[in-house]
């Protein structure tokens, strides 16, 4: 039976309509699949015959071609939905794709600063000036909440619930999550709020923006960025840091900790757990004390 010549449209279709994908995604999975059917028309082979040794010869020349392994991954993918489809609409049987393996997907470690070199950022910080005072507490707030860069230049004053102690934060795509404050965080905003940010007169639009520039406006992302640049040279930290890494090293804190991976991936905001699951870079050193701690032949 010859591949039929509508079938890629249909399969189309059907991620569309029955799978909801994203024009992207249908635009990937739509390119993939015309380049296995290429491929097998070179063999002289129709899609309904074709099996895992073909499926793997097919890898095997993306990979000779350079294509990276998440780019053969998605591959992978887009053939498992276009086998599920077949099968749905029963013009197959057999899934070759179920029994080639995805290739391993290596996640860049995120760079973090270890607990004294946060404790030697925030002792830099000259507060007893009104920038340094401010300076501080941004620092107190992205490393004491996980915040993002952009979601601490957008918070408000009406943000924050010190009373409860939390701070309602609006993330990626406007969703809200509420976050716990440290006391040392919140001591060292009221501290901002009633000195630094009470004498600057804020702008049009700005009257309820938490942290200032001079002009009452709110601050940049690469203001922040800068600013942090600055107080790491002056202690002497010669890491790869920007304002995610305080984010980065409030995750891997916790999580060396003992914290549960979930309560991490609320807290960050993640909506997926598997994002999280980055932030379980641990030394060996920290895994076998958790061994020996929880495992119970150990107790």
């Amino acid at each position: 039976m010859p591949t039929s010549p509508d079938l890629p449209e249909r399969f189309y279709r059907w991620l569309s309509l029955e799978q909801g994908l994203s024009d992207n995604s249908l635009q990937a999975y739509n390119h993939d699949l015309r380049l296995w059917l290429r491929f097998l028309e070179r063999q002289n082979m129709d899609v309904l015959q074709a099996d895992v040794p073909e499926l793997q010869q097919f890898l095997a020349e993306l990979h000779d071609l350079g294509i990276s392994a998440r780019t053969q991954a998605r591959f992978i993918s887009g053939l498992r939905a276009f086998y599920r489809f077949l099968r749905q609409e029963k013009l197959c049987e057999r899934d070759p794709s179920t029994e080639v393996d995805m290739p391993e997907l290596s996640k860049p470690l995120p760079h973090y600063l270890e607990i004294h070199e946060v404790d030697a950022l925030l002792k830099i910080v000259d507060r007893s000036k009104p920038e340094g005072i401010r300076e501080y507490a941004i620092f107190q707030l992205l490393y004491a909440c996980g915040l993002r860069v952009s979601e601490l230049v957008n918070l408000t004053c009406s943000q924050l619930y010190f009373d409860d102690e939390f701070i309602r934060v609006i993330g990626k795509g406007d969703k809200e999550r509420l976050v716990p404050i440290a006391d040392s965080a919140v001591l060292a905003i009221q501290h901002y709020l009633d000195t630094v940010r009470l004498g600057i007169p804020s702008a049009n639009g700005h009257s309820d923006t938490l942290f200032l520039n001079r002009r009452g406006k709110g601050l940049s992302r690469q203001w922040v960025f800068l600013s942090l640049k600055k107080y790491l040279a002056l202690a002497g930290i010669r890491k790869n840091i920007g304002p995610h890494s305080l984010r980065h090293s409030f995750a891997t804190h916790l999580i060396e900790g003992g914290a549960d991976l979930r309560v991490v991936q609320e807290l960050l905001g993640h909506a997926s757990i598997s994002t999280t699951e980055i932030y379980t870079h641990l030394d060996r050193s920290f895994i076998k004390e958790q061994l020996i701690q929880f495992h119970p032949w150990n107790r």
